[in-house]
């Protein structure tokens, strides 16, 4: 019932703010009716009719009828459009509260799809499934990050709405490719939680274009295991911007050209505060997050022929918090348990980084050309924290008929904690790159060179201390109760301590050749293949990748799609660094040969056009190096000794299921596991036959041992299955009233108790669910006669408020555990859960 009261109040709110929108800023409508045929006079059912350049409209439906709401005392386009049927655009003006019949009649198309240009995106593209960057202003979101976008996609998987970060195909963080303008994108090393990350590289105001593949991507794209998301920033004609704001931050982008339109500017600036969703969180205290940055992209057409281009960006992340307290219920029916916290101290850290690119593009004709990217990464980073805790386990009274019922009945165990860090990391990439490109009549060459310079100094110091009921844990046997022993120390756990550098150089190179073949070039075929050098490691790796195509003559509405490949991931410095800080410079780069078919099937369903897209892939993976996951904090074992695969199905459907705006659904079912050689452990019993269980067992002489090995255990992101939902919808006669709504849901990860015996990580999280809901209304659409009192308004094309829901069914997702231990020794597993329940206010403005 609280739920429902709550939802029924989000809703008044949601009617109230936007009541006083409405139609102060309007025109007055009209209406459009009739009946849409085909040449021989029957009545066309999937027929959509909008008028351009507005939302809304609608398909007709089995007798061909249609009625539409049209803006008045204005000139507008209404277009007819149907898949094989040529489309008719009719210009016409209506006064206020006109109705008018208007009946069509369409004619078959004689070329019914355009399907040479079809075959040449299929040619360049075969794994790559195009984006569309407008979803990202009216998708709810959390951290403001294009990256939002993927976590609806199949194959994707992400539990944690305060990242950008995600896995794909049972991947990790590590494993995924971004591009942005053909420059490698790079994130922050030490960031060990969703809190801590600040805005993501990608502008989404300032992209034009976007694709993503989850495998058997291009062998153009680099070396890494899981998936390359390409993104490509716009090429301005004219001067234009936007504008947001919320609670959780804003941004403002300007585009342009000079007045000889051969020098042209994109720019960007976002401020991100999370303070208002991270109060919502358990732990509670002064939150002061700050996350900044700021871009530029500038190009010099120098001629026809020649253009020099420099894309810049720096970003200022800021995370300090002074925890206060935290309390939190766990536990079963049976054992309902609570933790109480009380914290003294504070953290403080700082992600600060730049990128700098130049490059020089020729072209030779508008089929071919040359490209050099010169290109500077650095990245600066410190976490600083000494935080004091202190905490009490207790027992909830679970008697429905007690009148202390969900109140502590007795107190399990006390304790508290001392944690310390001074970390800091320098890390400089230089980078140097030769593309060229070269289309032929009968197919098309890209080819490529890379050299890469990495530089990193890093400097560890932290330590825990933990200290129950009186006395350290762990502690030395012989000193229990004997404060006055010289002898007597206390322990520190997680004590790690290094100052290292870590310089390396990397060679890579790639050719790749797409062409068309068949009676009606039904086939397309890439064939690449891609070569790097290590100096690290001394290693010389070939990466074969092919990818083949198959449109059906008997069936224009299928699509059957084959890849493979040989890829491969060199270390970087993260997957160099064990538990204790120490690189292993020997370390060889990770493997994974990808095995992927895929179909695509164009359809119509209620009179609407839609596409299913399914895909089966097997990854066969070894010399993997094995890690555990804290939050967003990946720990390696700096080892090679991991085997492993990942094998599943991805499908998904999308469409207009509502005329004129994009839906989809998104199914994944995923399986991934890994082998770790000498991962081992022995089982000791005692003379009686009993097994020693130390602290339990009266006779602990152990006179016998067992051997085990667990041979293959789920990897840490063997996510079995997974759901999504991006869906938006509008008022048929008021289509200024919007709504879209994603909904995720996925199987628990494995999870396991800390230290590095990974056979232990057999548990698994709660399920993750989430639904995320934003209503918004169109105070000034695209392309409308403005005639407002306020001069500036009427230099807006657009402008519209929102109000999102994030969490809505507030659902306790968990993204971690706290472990914490009583005075015998007993260890539970706390959750640490995300964000609960939160509105937003967001207001967008396009000039």
């Amino acid at each position: 019932m609280q739920v429902l009261n709550s939802f029924s109040r989000l809703m008044a709110i949601t009617i109230i703010c936007f009541a006083g929108c409405v139609t102060a800023y309007g025109q007055g409508t009209a209406t459009l009716f009739g009946t849409v045929k085909d040449a021989a006079g029957k009545p066309l059912p999937g027929v959509n009719v909008a008028v351009l350049g507005k939302s809304g409209g609608m398909a007709t439906p089995g007798d061909g009828k249609y009625s539409i709401t049209v803006p008045s005392d204005t000139s507008i386009i209404v277009r007819f459009t149907s898949i094989g049927f040529n489309s008719e655009s009719i210009n016409l003006n209506f006064s206020n509260g006109e109705s008018r019949l208007l009946d069509i009649r369409m004619t078959i198309s004689s070329t019914p799809l355009p399907e040479i240009e079809v075959k040449d995106k299929r040619r360049d593209n075969l794994t790559m499934v195009p984006i569309d960057p407008k979803t990202i202003s009216v998708l709810p979101n959390t951290t403001g990050s294009f990256e939002a976008v993927l976590k609806t996609f199949a194959g994707v998987v992400s539990n944690n709405e305060l990242s950008s970060q995600y896995s794909v195909r049972g991947g990790n963080f590590d494993e995924n490719l971004v591009y942005v303008n053909d420059i490698e994108v790079f994130r922050p090393i030490l960031v060990r939680s969703g809190q801590q990350e600040g805005l993501s590289f990608i502008n989404p105001d300032m992209v034009s274009a976007v694709s993503f593949s989850a495998g058997g991507f291009d062998a153009v794209y680099g070396d890494k295991l899981s998936s390359v998301l390409d993104v490509k920033y716009k090429t301005p004609t004219k001067f234009g911007g936007s504008a947001y704001a919320s609670l959780l931050g804003g941004g403002l982008h300007l585009e342009g050209v000079n007045k000889s339109k051969n020098i042209k500017y994109l720019f960007g600036a976002r401020q991100k505060s999370s303070k208002y969703l991270f109060n919502s969180l358990e732990t509670k205290g002064e939150y002061k997050p700050s996350f900044s940055d700021v871009q530029g992209l500038f190009t010099w057409s120098l001629n026809k022929k020649n253009d020099l281009t420099f894309l810049g960006n720096y970003s200022s992340n800021k995370y300090e918090i002074v925890p206060a307290n935290r309390q939190t219920e766990f536990g079963t029916i049976n054992q309902a348990l609570r933790l109480t916290m009380y914290f003294e101290g504070q953290e403080v850290d700082q992600y600060s980084s730049g990128t700098g690119a130049l490059s020089f593009t020729h072209r030779y004709s508008d089929s071919s050309w040359v490209k050099a990217i010169g290109s500077y990464y650095q990245s600066i980073e410190s976490e600083n924290f000494d935080i004091l805790g202190q905490y009490y386990i207790d027992e909830l009274e679970k008697d429905l008929g007690s009148d202390n019922f969900g109140e502590a009945a007795f107190n399990l165990g006390v304790g508290s904690f001392l944690e310390h860090a001074r970390n800091s990391l320098d890390a400089s990439i230089y980078n140097f790159d030769l593309k060229a490109y070269k289309e032929r009549e009968h197919g098309t060459w890209q080819l490529g060179l890379q050299t890469r310079l990495e530089n990193i100094s890093d400097k560890l110091s932290e330590w825990e201390y933990i200290d129950s009921a009186g006395y350290a844990i762990p502690h030395p046997p012989d000193n229990i109760g004997q404060a006055s022993d010289p002898n007597q120390i206390i322990e520190f756990q997680e004590v790690i301590k290094t100052d290292t550098t870590l310089n390396n150089t990397r060679y890579a190179a790639y050719v790749m050749y797409s062409f068309n073949f068949g009676s009606q070039n039904q086939f397309a075929l890439n064939s690449g293949l891609r070569a790097s050098y290590r100096s690290l490691s001394e290693e010389l790796l070939w990466s074969p990748r092919l990818s083949l195509s198959y449109k059906p003559e008997w069936k224009k509405n299928f699509l059957f799609k084959l890849a493979t490949g040989v890829y491969y991931q060199p270390p970087f410095y993260r997957e160099m660094r064990d538990f204790d800080g120490k690189l292993n410079t020997d370390l060889k780069s990770q493997r994974s040969i990808h095995f992927v078919a895929g179909m695509e099937h164009t359809f119509l369903a209620w009179g609407r056009e839609l596409k299913f897209v399914s895909e089966l892939y097997y990854k066969k993976l070894d010399n993997m190096v094995p890690y555990k996951v804290e939050n967003l904090r990946l720990r390696y074992f700096a080892n090679n000794k991991s085997s492993g695969y990942a094998t599943g199905a991805d499908f998904r459907i999308n469409g207009e299921f509502v005329p004129g705006i994009e839906s989809w659904a998104s199914l994944s079912l995923l399986k991934t596991m890994e082998d770790i050689s000498d991962d081992y452990y022995y089982t000791y019993y005692n003379s009686d036959g009993q097994e020693i269980i130390p602290g339990f067992t009266f006779n602990d002489t152990p006179v016998d041992s067992v051997k085990t090995e667990p041979g293959k255990i789920a990897r840490p992101t063997d996510q079995r299955v997974t759901f999504s939902v991006f869906f938006q919808d509008y008022l048929p006669k008021f289509p200024s009233y919007r709504m879209s709504m994603t909904l995720v849901y996925g199987t628990g990860l494995p999870f396991g108790p800390p230290g590095n015996d990974r056979y232990k990580d057999v548990l698994r999280y709660p399920s993750y669910r989430r639904v995320d809901i934003g209503f918004s209304k169109t105070i000034i659409e695209e392309d409308e006669v403005k005639n407002f009192r306020f001069k500036l308004a009427n230099k807006l094309k657009y402008f519209s408020i929102g109000l999102e829901v994030f969490n809505l069914l507030q659902v306790n997702n968990t993204v971690s555990y706290l472990w914490v231990t009583d005075v015998t020794d007993r260890t539970y597993a706390v959750p640490n859960y995300l964000s609960a329940r939160t509105l937003n206010i967001r207001l967008n403005a396009r000039f």
